[in-house]
């Protein structure tokens, strides 16, 4: 197996949401719990908090003053969906600079593949707010590094459940990002049509693939095959990240597509053969959505075999 870069930090596990919140840290424990059954050789990348100019390659000054300004006793909600508490700003903020250490190491040479096992999520959170669980863009913020560091193609593939509209619109107006997503549609946050294609540069560089409930493997490999694939290979990145979101299996609580554990691995397999291809097999892979522990943790471990097989 090849060596993995892991970031894990239990700064993240410290990200209070309260007891009924479906972003607990219930669910980094059980990612925990699969990398800790590696038997294969793996690197530390050490958590660091981001910088504020690492923040604003995507936030607005106006939303990191914010975020760092909180000080935060018991569990606030900051909105409709997203909880906080004492220790969630050190949380988000090592998410993101855990995640630019990630694509450093591998823009360096030092690994090819890396899986940030982070919380609180990220592809929800827009420029200027919070929203969805996320409080920071952390694959946005890490594609804007790997474009400062001097690639000049990154490309995205967010498979959660729900469409990342933030990481869409961080890149919309851009050709150096190429940004796929599969999600459930119609479904929360309502972004991510398939006509939704990008302006001006950036136009044909955003593909949505929206995919209706009830939506299996025997679906996704169609798209896989059609869209994404075709996709990748005419865009040829010099490094894929993967919103790794779990929370379109079959099993899990928030949604209604219908993949199984087996197809997680399935489709991380893709996406290596197209690393293997394009991008000198630089992956770096970051953990979104999945809100069934049992689950959460198998398909963790499939998705970590296969990106390193």
């Amino acid at each position: 197996m090849e060596k993995l870069g892991i970031l894990y930090d239990p700064a993240f596990l410290r990200h209070e949401t309260g007891p009924v919140h479906p972003e607990s840290p219930m669910r980094l424990r059980a990612v925990k719990r699969a990398l800790d059954e590696i038997d294969w050789q793996t690197e530390t990348i050490k958590a660091r908090p981001a910088t504020r100019e690492e923040l604003q390659l995507i936030h607005t000054p106006k939303h990191v003053d914010f975020i760092l300004g909180l000080n935060i006793t018991g569990i606030v909600q900051l909105d409709m969906d997203t909880s906080v508490s004492e220790h969630s700003k050190e949380a988000a903020l090592k998410a993101v600079g855990g995640t630019v250490e990630a694509i450093k190491r591998v823009i360096e040479g030092k690994i090819t593949k890396a899986f940030c096992a982070v919380r609180p999520p990220g592809h929800h959170a827009e420029a200027d707010r919070i929203m969805g669980f996320c409080i920071f863009n952390n694959i946005a913020i890490g594609a804007a590094k790997a474009l400062e560091m001097g690639l000049e193609r990154v490309a995205i593939v967010d498979w959660d459940l729900h469409h990342g509209n933030g990481t869409q619109n961080s890149f919309y107006d851009s050709d150096r990002v190429l940004y796929i997503s599969l999600h459930q549609s119609p479904f929360y946050p309502g972004s991510g049509a398939e006509e939704e294609k990008g302006i001006g540069r950036g136009l044909g560089y955003t593909i949505n693939i929206p995919m209706v409930a009830g939506s299996s493997d025997v679906d996704f490999r169609a798209a896989f095959n059609e869209i994404v694939i075709p996709a990748l290979t005419n865009y040829g990145p010099e490094l894929i990240l993967i919103s790794a979101g779990f929370d379109a299996h079959q099993d899990d609580p928030l949604g209604s597509l219908y993949l199984t554990t087996e197809y997680f691995g399935e489709m991380t397999r893709a996406v290596r053969n197209i690393a293997d291809k394009f991008s000198r097999g630089r992956i770096i892979s970051v953990l979104e959505g999945g809100y069934n522990f049992a689950v959460l943790k198998e398909c963790v471990t499939v998705h970590l075999k296969e990106l390193c097989a």
